[in-house]
């Protein structure tokens, strides 16, 4: 991890969390960006989920901002991946197959938020070989406190996003060398 611009790396990782959703507790913790996107590609919708349908199986994405806002209905069936991120609300990123003119989802992912410049994704096995090797980091927890109090990685702390928003880089160690590493209940 390099060393320049401080300021610019903390308050992205704050900007990061916010973004993310670890700042509420949730049923079912999972990261989704704040604005929907509009359709980028041809059959790839990029939006928030509106609804969902088991019955009727179907899911409307509205895609596009304001005025440009639409909302598209899909299909879905067994061979469909990835249902279980169409939850209402939720960002996501549906490519979809057109059968009889209808819309098929074949697979569907959350669409997550963008990390700042100098701030990288680690991988659950990376983060495993930080804690074997004894890697001199601050494992900080971005939960809210009661999910905190439940479980927590060992050895993190517990800085829920709206403290980091509140306190900003003095909520933080003073080590400003060491490695950090954020989680929250869900991807990001």
């Amino acid at each position: 991890m390099q060393n320049h611009p401080k300021k610019f790396f903390i308050f992205g990782i704050i900007a990061l969390l916010a973004l993310a959703g670890c700042a509420a507790e949730k049923p079912q913790e999972t990261a989704t960006a704040v604005k929907p996107a509009v359709e980028q590609a041809e059959n790839v919708l990029k939006g928030k989920i509106a609804g969902k349908s088991n019955k009727a199986k179907s899911i409307s994405i509205v895609v596009g901002k304001g005025d440009k806002a639409k909302t598209v209905m899909l299909k879905f069936d067994d061979n469909t991946k990835g249902i279980e991120f169409a939850k209402k609300g939720s960002a996501a990123i549906i490519k979809y197959d057109v059968k009889d003119g209808e819309k098929f989802a074949t697979i569907i992912k959350p669409k997550l938020a963008k990390l700042p410049a100098g701030v990288t994704e680690i991988k659950t096995e990376e983060l495993r070989g930080l804690y074997e090797n004894h890697a001199d980091m601050t494992v900080i927890d971005a939960r809210p406190a009661s999910r905190y109090a439940q479980a927590r990685l060992p050895g993190a702390i517990s800085i829920p996003v709206p403290e980091m928003k509140m306190g900003k880089e003095t909520v933080l160690p003073a080590n400003k060398e060491q490695l950090l590493v954020f989680y929250c209940g869900g991807p990001t």
